[in-house]
């Protein structure tokens, strides 16, 4: 199952209100205005080119206006937002560099930046270079703001999140319990920002299988975001998602299928019909499919995941893993052990090169092929398998 990630420092407009700029020329400061009325309200199309309208005031400016950097990152953040990738990452990279340029390297915003940039790496996969950044971040932020700011606590919560991307439980829930508790203090309990970290939150103990305690602060969440922006905002997606997986694992697989059903209509009516988000959607449901054992929907679900997940984000993500690894599930129920076998191996093989040998996703795709192995008759390469995950479940176990 997927859980849904939305991490920026204050969104899109994390840097539209910077002061050095406060005198900027109407026109700029009307483009980045519009555009973030139009983000918020899931008009992405009219934001976009509302956002390249401010780059190009900001290009008149000059590289050593801080407009053009602000410009070009709030346009990278959009496009990462709609799965547009590749078109993102030089954009950040080059904001980045002119903040750096004109605020200096310890500049809050340079902070900001870092964090974003973060942020794509994660969503491509690349922990490493991910973590980094988000340190990095954190670090610039702390200094700059003190450690109670609520963008020290977002970036606490970013971080947190990356760690249970990477199935790094108790560091997550160690960096996600200060971040709510700063941002309840100073935003207050009904905000955005709040909502979006009890998410989170509720996220890593519904990984950790503490269902009693996720449940509640899913359903908190939900209620202020739709409070707050409507019942039909992308917002919603990720607590109506995280509530629905809270369900799934509950084995309320009705209740879950509504909830991803939703999911999938916000996102298909405001991201473009390739989007990541909605493969992730898509797999999600595929999931609860399969749990009412609705085999036909759940493989039509899941190979339009999979395509869309190869065609965004490439042939070695971890969810391309993901993907590979839940249809070759179904095709093993169903006793289609030929095609089920190179679904399987792909998925480990993807996992290994990308998450690393000790990643809980890694665990249960080789859980999955030893099922198969085992229905095939392999007992010898099933053991093998079985115990590698339980190395990487219970590294310290001992036989």
């Amino acid at each position: 199952m997927k859980r849904w990630r939305r991490r920026t420092v204050g969104a899109l407009s994390v840097l539209v209100t910077l002061g050095a700029v406060s005198a900027a020329p109407a026109d700029w400061t009307t483009y980045n205005a519009a555009a973030t009325r139009a983000y918020r309200e899931g008009r992405y199309a009219e934001a976009e080119e509302m956002l390249k309208a401010a780059v190009r005031e900001g290009e008149r400016s000059g590289p050593d206006d801080p407009r053009l950097a602000i410009a070009l990152n709030n346009l990278a953040e959009l496009y990462r937002t709609r799965g547009k990738y590749d078109e993102a990452e030089p954009l950040y990279r080059r904001s980045l560099e002119l903040l750096e340029q004109t605020l200096g390297p310890g500049h809050r915003h340079v902070g900001q930046g870092l964090n974003n940039l973060a942020a794509l790496y994660e969503a491509r996969g690349r922990y490493r270079e991910a973590e980094k950044l988000f340190r990095r971040s954190l670090e610039v932020l702390e200094k700059a703001l003190g450690p109670r700011h609520p963008d020290v606590a977002t970036s606490l919560g970013n971080l947190g999140e990356l760690y249970e991307a990477q199935g790094r439980y108790d560091e997550a829930e160690a960096l996600l319990e200060p971040s709510l508790r700063i941002l309840e203090q100073t935003l207050g309990s009904e905000h955005p920002e709040v909502a979006i970290t009890l998410n989170k939150l509720g996220r890593v103990y519904n990984a950790q299988e503490r269902l009693l305690q996720a449940e509640p602060l899913i359903r908190r969440s939900l209620a202020i975001l739709q409070k707050t922006f409507g019942p039909g905002h992308p917002a919603l997606a990720p607590s109506l998602n995280g509530l629905g997986l809270v369900y799934h694992a509950q084995g309320r697989y009705v209740e879950a299928e509504l909830l991803f059903r939703r999911v999938l209509t916000i996102l298909q009516n405001a991201l473009r019909p390739n989007h990541p988000d909605v493969a992730r959607s898509l797999n999600n449901l595929g999931q609860a499919y399969r749990a009412q054992g609705r085999y036909a929907d759940a493989e039509l679900a899941h190979r339009r995941a999979l395509a869309i997940k190869e065609g965004t984000l490439g042939p070695e993500h971890p969810h391309v893993a993901e993907s590979l690894s839940n249809l070759g599930t179904l095709y093993d129920a169903q006793g289609r052990y030929d095609e089920a076998e190179p679904l399987l191996r792909r998925a480990v093989a993807i996992l290994e090169r990308t998450v690393g040998p000790v990643h809980p996703a890694l665990a249960t795709s080789l859980e999955n092929y030893a099922v198969l192995l085992r229905r095939t008759n392999r007992e010898g390469e099933a053991e093998t398998l079985e115990g590698r995950a339980r190395e990487i479940r219970h590294p310290f176990a001992k036989d």
